[in-house]
């Protein structure tokens, strides 16, 4: 995952424009919103990225917690959300310290492809420890082996097309194809995981989960799952 964090940590040209961009993150908190199960609720983002909007999140609960490995990514969260109350920000290190059995709601979204099986499990083990017995652990844009490129593709350019950015996302696809991100993505890879594997290896994390009807995100060929704490299991 450290390639990945360089990278997402770097000046980086994933998103066709600002328009896009400021789409995205609001898509994704409409989202995480429709999870919180309550005004009081504590909800922790895992691996947030930039979390644009992650203010209207902490809207509609009682503590938000920004969870970030990239360095530069959280220094700026930090600066961004300073003024907001609700809003904590720390490094994925920080969360095996924080209070077992404390959070709510966990969101872990479009970040799975980017761990190595092992990384992914380990952070399976910690979202269950923080999660309370009626808490809620929401999985969201997982690959799945049998959709590849092209479908990311035709998805960019149907939600560019309802938005009004379709030109800089033709555009942005081809700068894509000629970066950083490109080059990544062929020597390291990106993770995918069958819904049948998914489950497994929540349940191997002593959590019980079905498979949402809607992904997270503009992506309706990528997976979403929820996922509660199994009774018994620590």
């Amino acid at each position: 995952m450290d390639d990945w964090i360089d990278y997402y940590d770097s000046t980086h040209t994933i998103y066709a424009s600002k328009l896009h961009r400021d789409l995205h993150f609001q898509v994704i908190a409409r989202d995480i919103v429709s999870y919180i199960p309550a005004p009081d609720a504590v909800v922790l983002d895992y691996s947030c990225g930039e979390a644009l909007s992650a203010a209207k999140v902490a809207d509609s609960c009682m503590t938000l917690i920004l969870a970030e490995p990239a360095p530069g990514v959280r220094g700026r969260l930090i600066a961004r959300f300073a003024p907001n109350t609700k809003i904590r920000v720390r490094s994925l290190d920080e969360l095996r310290n924080m209070q077992e059995a404390s959070i709510d709601l966990v969101v872990m979204n479009s970040v799975a492809q980017y761990m190595s099986e092992a990384d992914f499990d380990a952070a399976l083990a910690v979202i269950r420890r923080l999660l309370k017995p009626s808490g809620k652990f929401v999985l969201g844009d997982v690959l799945r082996p049998d959709v590849g490129m092209v479908r990311d593709v035709l998805a960019l350019l149907m939600f560019a097309g309802r938005n009004g950015f379709l030109k800089d996302a033709l555009v942005g696809l081809v700068a894509t194809a000629l970066s950083d991100y490109r080059q990544l993505r062929t020597k390291v890879g990106l993770q995918r995981y069958s819904e049948a594997d998914i489950l497994a290896r929540l349940k191997k994390a002593g959590l019980s989960a079905v498979r949402a009807p809607k992904n997270i995100g503009h992506n309706r060929w990528r997976m979403t799952f929820v996922a509660r704490p199994m009774t018994g299991t620590a």
